[in-house]
């Protein structure tokens, strides 16, 4: 039966290694049974895969949700709490999703908990949930938090990118798209500030599409992709995961045109060049 839950999980912080335990934190988590059933059908699959190399079992994991429907928007309730929602995805919510079920999988003893555990850790700046400010909105922002976890680590810049400045503005300068920032100064006074935070951060880089060839020998299996964009105020439009192909870049991603988790026919490059508002690419890989 497809049932409605709101549960109060007792979440373990995860050490970087994520071998230890430590202080435990209280979080709110929204889920159904059915996406416990995707994850024990996931975790099924990937069981005499965890031993592979991270971005492979990235891979893995990313076709699990082959053909998943795309949805946008299924992160906005209030009040603020982690939403698992593996029935339906976003480009971000699918990437976000793929990297917790990865992470979850490579511990002694993967469970539906653990995942839940990855995926707060990754969603929110510091892993906690206060409200609305506290989620990791701009790409670059999930980055750099998630570097610092010892997560992720951008390796454009060694792949050859060239240096990227930011300037984000869009959420605060537009509070009205965004229901929990609407009516609420407070919480656009925050995103401000977080955004002329990230904005003086040094060391983002870019491959322009025409280079992205030059540079692939350097990316990876299930390296991240992440679209930078040259829509003002903002950073990144669209992420997705590298899959090599009968030795060929392409991109899984929950599609929005193609409203499912797909593998894009066109080559890499070729995607990135026909993006009208695509200004590059960053590569991010996960270190788990």
């Amino acid at each position: 039966m497809h049932m409605y839950l709101r549960i109060i999980l007792i979440l373990t912080a995860l050490s970087m290694t994520g071998n230890c335990l430590g202080q435990a934190l209280t979080g709110y988590a929204d889920y159904t049974d059915g996406d416990i059933e995707i994850w024990n059908r996931c975790a099924a699959i990937l069981a005499d895969k965890k031993t592979l190399p991270t971005g492979d079992l990235i891979i893995e994991a990313a076709h699990c949700f082959a053909d998943r429907p795309y949805v946008a928007s299924t992160l906005e309730k209030e009040p603020e709490r982690l939403i698992v929602n593996l029935r339906e995805l976003d480009c971000t919510t699918f990437v976000e999703t793929v990297v917790a079920v990865a992470l979850a999988m490579k511990e002694t003893n993967p469970s539906f908990e653990s995942f839940c555990r990855y995926l707060q850790k990754l969603r929110y700046r510091n892993g906690t949930i206060n409200d609305y400010t506290d989620r990791l909105h701009y790409f670059s922002d999930w980055i750099f938090e998630n570097s610092r976890k010892g997560f992720v680590r951008d390796v454009t810049q060694s792949l050859g990118g060239e240096p990227l400045s930011l300037k984000l503005s869009y959420m605060s300068t537009h509070p009205d798209s965004y229901r929990q920032l609407k009516s609420q100064p407070g919480r656009i006074r925050t995103m401000r500030e977080k955004e002329e935070e990230i904005s003086l951060r040094t060391g983002y880089a870019m491959i322009p599409p025409e280079r992205i060839h030059d540079c692939a020998e350097g990316i990876k299996n299930g390296d991240i992709v992440c679209f930078v964009t040259n829509i003002e105020g903002l950073d990144v439009s669209h992420v997705g995961f590298v899959y090599r192909q009968d030795g060929a870049l392409r991109l899984v991603h929950a599609s929005s045109t193609g409203r499912k988790v797909m593998i894009d026919e066109r080559p890499l490059q070729v995607f990135a060049s026909a993006a009208r508002t695509s200004a590059g690419v960053m590569i991010v890989r996960i270190m788990q």
